[in-house]
């Protein structure tokens, strides 16, 4: 027998939990990341998740990644959803499957080859005029700078900052909230220390009330970034990458990933080799 997509998602609830007894894996955010993404890839394929789990072809995978690009997605995310399906399809997963009396076929995915280039440094006098813009902004062009520079945050996720997002108590005060981007991947939350010259600037801003950040901030953003070197038409993003790379360099790959939210390997791999991680509330800003 060949069960249907949905029969396989709810059979896959069970033994993942059933699986994380005995061994300790999946967690529970791989198993929630596995099924939504599942459902996600579903959806831009065309698929139902009444139908039988043989319509999971590469053809319908190919489906997927076109319309994953249509809505915007780079290539590596539109892959990361793609991705989550062999968790459902992995090697644990096939003997509870023949308990259930499943024939699954084999999971056939769409070449790949990740192409993304390493990190280049900015030049010393480039990044001093990024330090000297910087001093410079005020209002909502200080804050969705801050939170880039100082944070490593992309764009929409300045974008769907709330008030509860900063969190002060007997420990410190923190950034606290899970990347868009990476939601479905690893769903890794970031819990940032800030430091206390940023958290003041923010009391006197009255955290987030008073300041108008939106898409045309960031277009003004990526306009003052060009002339001053970059390239581009997300030239503002730039920002993330500065902080991300110099928390990388001076605290080694673990705090890159704290601050970032983003997988490890994918740090690893862009970004120059780590050093021993040891971190407090840190100024990015001064690292510059």
């Amino acid at each position: 027998m060949t069960p249907t997509i949905v029969q396989v998602l709810k059979c896959y609830k069970i033994i993942a939990d059933i699986e994380r007894a005995k061994t300790g894996r999946p967690g529970e955010g791989t198993k929630k990341n596995v099924l939504r993404g599942t459902v996600a890839v579903c959806n831009a394929a065309g698929v139902a998740l009444g139908d039988s789990v043989e319509a999971l072809t590469r053809r319908a995978i190919d489906r997927a990644l076109a319309d994953f690009m249509v809505r915007g997605m780079t290539r590596l995310s539109a892959w990361s959803y793609i991705c989550k399906l062999r968790g459902l399809f992995a090697k644990w997963c096939l003997p509870y499957y023949k308990d259930a009396g499943w024939e699954i076929p084999k999971l056939e995915l769409p070449a790949f080859r990740a192409q993304a280039p390493r990190y280049i440094r900015p030049s010393s006098e480039l990044l001093a005029r990024v330090k000297n813009w910087y001093r410079l902004q005020e209002g909502e062009y200080w804050f969705a700078a801050t939170m880039m520079l100082e944070f490593a945050m992309r764009n929409g996720d300045v974008l769907r900052l709330k008030d509860s997002n900063f969190v002060e108590n007997e420990n410190g005060k923190f950034l606290s909230y899970t990347p868009h981007k990476t939601e479905l991947t690893s769903a890794r939350r970031v819990y940032w220390p800030i430091h206390p010259e940023i958290w003041q600037k923010f009391d006197d801003y009255g955290r987030l009330s008073g300041l108008d950040v939106t898409k045309e901030t960031f277009d003004d953003i990526n306009r003052d970034l060009r002339n001053l070197g970059f390239h581009g038409s997300k030239a503002a993003y730039e920002l993330r990458k500065i902080c991300i790379d110099h928390i990388y360099q001076k605290f080694g790959a673990e705090m890159a990933v704290s601050i970032s939210g983003d997988d490890i390997k994918t740090i690893t791999k862009y970004y120059a080799d780590p050093a021993q991680p040891n971190i407090g509330a840190v100024r990015v800003l001064d690292l510059l």
